[in-house]
This record gives structure tokens, sequence and C-alpha cells, in this order.
């Protein structure tokens, strides 16, 4: 292995390669160029990346778009939609919807709707989209939205769980959305953010077809107010449905992985991709990353990651990335050379505003030195006070992809 002059600057050249390997924009326009026999007239895109991705079918498919529907979280919108394309873009809430989530899923029926019978679609999917558009059974309003998705996210419950309990009680998720969709020929082109890189997971699979299996909850322990959401809760859209829908992927988190692995090899660094994903309480599992890279030789390992925090009443700043980081510069605070990156692709990681962060050996030492304790932080949800003064968090602003979070841990060999 050679020696690595700058160890954190490779971590963030990793993460550049793995967004831009990803990104919407290009990912969309690679798939559409020379399409033939598809002229789309109305086009609709959902979740972060859905600025990017409609950026990218603009590129691909030409004016023909006549009319076409961006629903994205606040803040996301970005400056890559022309604005003389005739998009409306709508802004959302997102991780913990409200109100502007169910105008946008009213917006997102409206345009829907609005598709004659005789015109053919494109659809655009991202992570993101399960909270970001809901449409809930009637006598339901956003104070139960909010009740739900606090619920969900308080409790710590991985992503499946999350999106099988919100399809379970709208009105459009779980292929519902489909049923509300004439048009003669639909190509509905996702950008993966779930373990399996299943479409139905996907967005909570606004047009894809599903079982009753798949929107099953009475396995689940759920308070009964959230089970009597899901009785209230129209029937699955049939197969006939769907059969005018085809639904691809774009790019995944294995993409993501691969194209950071190769910046490592590049210079001259041992890799180790790992094909499971990280799961699990993100503490635990931060701790064991670092446990591992600290007693390992000198190599690169990168994981695509989907860990859970469970929440305190009263959560600090931060999400499972900066918890993840702080969690292993416990176990990588006396091994000089090594290091942890943990990001959220999307470019946001919990409520705030950072990616995640890259933790060496003297990240605890400068977090203490500014008065704070690396523990305490992380039973108070609060990594990122703590890693804001010790100097490691990343911050990347909107990325217009969101494969799931990346982990690298890097140990160097001494120059």
């Amino acid at each position: 292995m050679q020696a690595v002059a700058d160890p954190r600057r490779l971590l963030l050249d990793g993460l550049r390669a793995a967004l831009d390997a990803t990104g919407g924009r290009e990912s969309v326009r690679r798939r559409l160029a020379g399409e033939r026999g598809f002229a789309p007239r109305f086009a609709f895109a959902v979740g972060k990346a859905a600025p990017a991705m409609m950026a990218g079918a603009f590129d691909g498919l030409g004016t023909g778009i006549e009319r076409a529907l961006v629903i994205t979280k606040h803040g996301h919108a970005g400056d890559g939609l022309d604005p003389g394309w005739p998009v409306a873009v709508v802004e959302s809430s997102h991780p913990v919807p409200d109100e502007s989530c169910l105008a946008a899923g009213r917006a997102l029926v409206d345009f829907v709707d609005a598709i004659p019978a005789d015109a053919e679609a494109l659809a655009l999917v991202s992570g993101g989209a399960s909270a970001l558009v809901e449409l809930l059974p009637e006598g339901f309003d956003a104070s139960d939205l909010a009740r739900v998705n606090s619920y969900l996210l308080a409790a710590g419950h991985p992503i499946g769980v999350i999106n099988r309990v919100r399809k379970r009680i709208s009105r459009i998720k779980g292929g519902r959305l489909a049923r509300r969709l004439a048009a003669s020929r639909t190509l509905n082109l996702a950008i993966s953010d779930v373990p399996g890189d299943d479409p139905k997971v996907i967005g909570s699979g606004l047009l894809v077809a599903h079982s009753d299996g798949d929107i099953a909850i009475d396995d689940l322990d759920l308070p009964l107010w959230l089970a009597e959401m899901g009785r209230q809760a129209p029937p699955l859209s049939g197969a006939d449905v769907t059969r005018r829908i085809r639904t691809e992927l774009v790019a995944r988190p294995a993409d993501a992985r691969s194209a950071a692995a190769a910046v490592y090899r590049a210079a001259g660094v041992e890799v180790v991709e790992h094909p499971d994903l990280l799961e699990g309480d993100a503490v635990e599992v931060g701790r064991q990353v670092g446990d591992a890279i600290a007693k390992g030789d000198p190599a690169a390992h990168v994981w695509a990651s989907e860990t859970t925090v469970v929440l305190p009443p009263d959560p600090g700043r931060g999400g499972r990335c900066q918890s993840l980081a702080l969690a292993a510069a416990l176990e990588i605070r006396e091994h000089p050379g090594t290091c942890v990156l943990a990001a959220g692709t999307d470019g946001t990681d919990g409520p705030g505003d950072d990616a995640g962060a890259i933790v060496d050996a003297g990240t605890v030492a400068r977090g203490v030195a500014a008065g704070l304790d690396p523990e305490r932080c992380l039973r108070a949800a609060d990594a990122g006070t703590f890693l804001e003064a010790s100097g490691d968090l990343v911050h990347t602003g909107p990325t217009g992809t969101n494969v799931m979070d990346l982990v690298v841990a890097l140990k160097v060999a001494p120059r």
C-alpha cells in the first residue's frame, strides 16, 4: 500500500466520485439519450433528487415535454432546472412531514389525473418521496400524519418497516397512484435508496404493483390508533392498472460504493468493498467499524449503509451518520493513521444541513478540549454538536442523488 499524504482529502475525493456516479441528472440523461419510440408529453418527479432527475429528462428528451411537476425537499430545488422549461416546483417537508406534504400529495394527484389516456408519461422517483408526498384516508389530516411519522422515526424502525406502514395508511403509496394514471405508456425511472434495490420500496412504490403481504402490518407492535388508520386506507391497485408502467433503476447504492472504491485503488490503497449493507443501531455499528479498522491492516473498507438511531425525548443535533462517526472516533482515538467517513449521499444527515462527518484519531481530543463529552452526546443524539466542535462535519449541500449512506473506514501505512 502506498503512503497517503492526506487521508481525509482522499475520503472526500471518494465521496465526490460516488455522488458523481449516481447523480440524478446524468443517470436519467444517460438512460434517455437516444431513446426511440417513446415521447412523453408529461413528466413528474418526486424525491430529494427530483430536480436533478427532471433536468436529466429534459437533457435526454429535448423539448418534447409539455408539462412537468417536481416535488422535492425544502431547499433542494437547486438551480438545475432551466426557467424556460414548463416545470412547476413544489417543496415539501422531510423527514418529518407537515401540511406541505399533504399539499404536495394533492398536487401530484391533480397532475396525474390531468394526463390524458392517449399520452405517454415519464415518472422519476428517488429517496425521500415517502415522506414528501402523502394523501391520507378521508378524515385524517396533517396532525395525524405528523403523529405517524414522529412515532416511526422515534421508534428506530428500519426503513423497510417505516415504508410498509406508510404504504398501508396511504391513498397513493403501494402502487395506488397507478390507478389514477391513465397514460397509454409510462416509464418509471428510480434511484434506489433502499436495501435490495426493490422498486416497491423506493418512494413507497407509488407506481409499482403490490400484494397484500407488502403492506401487512399485523406482525408489528403498533399503537391502536395507527393500526386503525391502516384499516381505513383503500385497497391496492390490481396488476391490470400497472401493466402500462415499466420501472427501471438508473442508480443504486452499489454504484456509489464502487465509484468511491475506484478512487482509493487509484491512490494505491488496498480496498475491500463490502457487499453487505451496514444496518442496525448507528452507535453500535460505529463502534464495530472503528474497532475493526483500528485493529486491522492498512486498507480502505467501503460500505453502503442504512443504520438507525433511537431518539431520546429531546434529541440534539445530527443524524445516524454523525452518530456512527462519533462512535467510531471513540474506537480509533489511539490509532494515528485511521479515519472514518460516514455521509448521506443526499447531502443531509438527519434534520440538519450536514451530510455527515470524517473522524480521525484526534477527533475525541478536539471535542473534549471544547468542553464536550462524546458519550453524553451520543446518548442525547447530539453527535453533531460534538463533531462541529471537533471540526469534523462534512457539508456537500443538495447532491442531486440519494443512494443511502456511504461509510468508509481507512487505515493508511506509516509514511
